[in-house]
């Protein structure tokens, strides 16, 4: 079923995090858990995993349990042969939740994560009671900002190809953390330990492949079908909030545009001086945002675009 084993290093620790695993369709998924109350689902993007959440955690965890899936081939996962197109993603998240339970739930995405959580939001909207989208384009991109942007992807072509991206990630785990520091807005620097955890995690030989397979899935999947229009006949009927960064150097805000033809109800938030890794950056920001959506208030008691019927 894999390619490679599961990674036998040990877990980062934060405080009230517990830790277990779901499987779904023979792909064992890691599961990151903390607090109680109405389920909220978080999908970490690449080059990081479950640990990505670990500045918002401590901040929702009174309001939520938090459920922080590592998605297939990353973190703590299983690393199978296949599983990396979003919709093999799409089915092997729903399955989770179906084993963890959860009829329904928030769901929040970042990067790649949030790429899935839009595909889960259309696929299965019955599923979801919301959706906050951090750093990642949604479905329905002008040609203009598509075309105006491309350039930015540019270190893709290092990962993407077979047999030559999971090669080039091992070879060159500089390469992440040049990625994540990159991606910081506001200039604060990343914690070495954070960076040689991100850089050791993934590119070990599993996450390398997986790395290598996401982004082709992406490439040879979804490109096609963003180029051809082929999202514009679906939907999207779960409310969703968009939270970017003005300084994100690869979903610029150019690229937020042209949604809400498509969408019952999307929002976007750019916030200033703030990067691609929002998590890491304004997790105050990420977790009011979370509040407003799903609880209808922030903590302030300031507007919210929920309600007490969210969930």
């Amino acid at each position: 079923m894999t390619d490679h084993p599961r990674t036998n290093r040990p877990l980062p620790e934060l405080e009230g995090v517990r830790h277990h695993f779901v499987e779904a369709d023979g792909v064992r998924l890691h599961v990151a858990e903390a607090g109680s109350g109405e389920p909220l689902v978080l999908l970490h993007g690449f080059p990081q995993h479950w640990y990505a959440w670990h500045r918002v955690v401590p901040l929702l965890r009174d309001d939520f349990r938090l459920i922080c899936l590592d998605l297939p081939g990353f973190g703590w996962s299983d690393v199978p042969a296949r599983g990396y197109t979003t919709d093999e993603r799409v089915r092997l998240v729903l399955r989770a939740l179906d084993q963890l339970g959860l009829e329904r739930a928030g769901l929040m995405g970042h990067d790649w994560g949030a790429w899935t959580g839009f595909a889960l939001a259309l696929s299965a909207p019955e599923r979801f009671a919301g959706f906050l989208a951090l750093n990642m384009v949604h479905p329905w991109p002008t040609q203009r900002g598509l075309l105006g942007t491309a350039w930015r992807f540019w270190y893709t072509a290092l990962l993407e190809y077979p047999a030559i991206g999971r090669r080039v990630i091992r070879r060159w785990p500089g390469l992440l953390g040049y990625l994540l520091r990159r991606g910081v807005g506001d200039g604060s620097p990343w914690p070495e330990e954070e960076i040689a955890e991100y850089t050791a995690a993934g590119s070990e030989p599993g996450a390398a492949y997986a790395g290598e397979k996401l982004h082709w899935g992406f490439v040879a999947g979804d490109i096609p079908r963003l180029a051809l229009g082929r999202f514009r006949h679906r939907r999207l009927t779960v409310r969703t909030l968009v939270l970017a960064g003005d300084r994100d150097p690869v979903i610029r805000p150019a690229l937020l545009a042209g949604a809400d033809r498509y969408a019952d109800d999307l929002r976007t938030e750019v916030l200033a001086g703030s990067g691609h890794f929002l998590p890491h950056e304004r997790p105050e920001e990420v977790a009011a945002a979370a509040r407003r959506l799903f609880l209808g208030t922030a903590r302030d008691g300031g507007p919210g675009l929920g309600g007490p019927d969210a969930f």
